[in-house]
């Protein structure tokens, strides 16, 4: 029995994983891995993500990444190898990590207490991790951490995202829901990335969409105007809370207190980066 509230886990995870992901709609990481030569996004965002396993070929990546249909990751990989060493792509990531964290948050931020707490706390959560069964995870486990606060942070809020993402697979696999599915029925909630996102940067067609929700309309899942069934809405949230018994160990390590702290820590990290302009304003949704 977990000694924490309920979903402390999940709601300490979720501005930490937000926060992560500012980089790679920031106009810093597309510049610099423009300098090193890779100059389209998709190139960029696969390299970036992946390079900590090494100079991966498309299955690997659409194993681990997931929801990305298999045709557009190989239009980049394992070219992208040629133009970047995975070891340059990791620097220029951090460089990126680095301005984008002082645009969004600004140096006063970077340089205070509370940031330096937020990364003791987050790294000491990500101590509780495995690296077993969890491929991003464990590449990044294996990356040196970063000495300055802020870096170390982002370092940590990526080994928390990567160890929750890789035990949501899991998840997702025993409950059957494929790559499309998973990412249909997320955005039926609202919660999930908008579909227009879901079409500009996954690599499915129209024709792949339909063919998705009709699958989940046959299992009672989804309704003929596109919302989750009540069958719908109890398997997410089984999903989640599946996901959760598999993310519990970092939290339950860092405890309550500390675990309420690191919440409220990254909550504010988060809500000064989106008001920054950290992301796209219409990217979450059902549109």
């Amino acid at each position: 029995m977990s000694s924490l509230p309920p979903r402390a886990g999940r709601h300490c995870h979720n501005p930490l994983n937000s926060l992560h992901a500012t980089v790679y709609f920031s106009p810093d990481f597309t510049k610099e891995l423009a300098g090193l030569g890779v100059e389209d996004p998709g190139a960029a965002y696969f390299a970036g993500r992946a390079a900590a396993m090494g100079a991966v070929g498309p299955g690997v990546v659409a194993a681990t990444f997931y929801n990305f249909r298999h045709d557009l990751i190989a239009r980049h990989l394992p070219a992208v190898w040629r133009t970047a060493s995975p070891e340059a792509v990791l620097a220029a990531r951090l460089r990126a990590v680095d301005s984008t964290l002082r645009r969004l948050l600004g140096e006063e931020a970077i340089a205070s207490d509370e940031m330096a707490e937020a990364a003791r706390l987050a790294l000491r959560a990500a101590e509780g991790c495995t690296r077993h069964a969890r491929p991003l995870y464990a590449a990044h486990a294996d990356l040196p951490v970063p000495d300055q606060p802020h870096l170390a942070y982002w370092h940590a809020t990526t080994l928390l995202r990567e160890h929750r993402g890789d035990g949501h697979l899991t998840a997702l696999l025993d409950l059957s829901l494929d790559p499309l599915e998973a990412l249909v029925s997320h955005t039926a909630t609202g919660k999930g990335m908008a579909r227009k996102w879901v079409m500009a940067t996954r690599g499915w067609e129209q024709s792949d969409w339909d063919a998705a929700a009709g699958r989940l309309r046959e299992r009672g899942l989804l309704d003929g105007e596109g919302e989750l069934t009540e069958a719908g809405v109890a398997l997410r949230a089984d999903l989640e809370d599946r996901t959760d018994r598999l993310d519990l160990a970092p939290y339950e390590l860092l405890g309550a207190q500390g675990v309420a702290r690191l919440t409220e820590l990254a909550k504010g990290f988060l809500v000064a980066a989106a008001l920054a302009g950290g992301f796209p304003a219409d990217l979450v949704g059902k549109g």
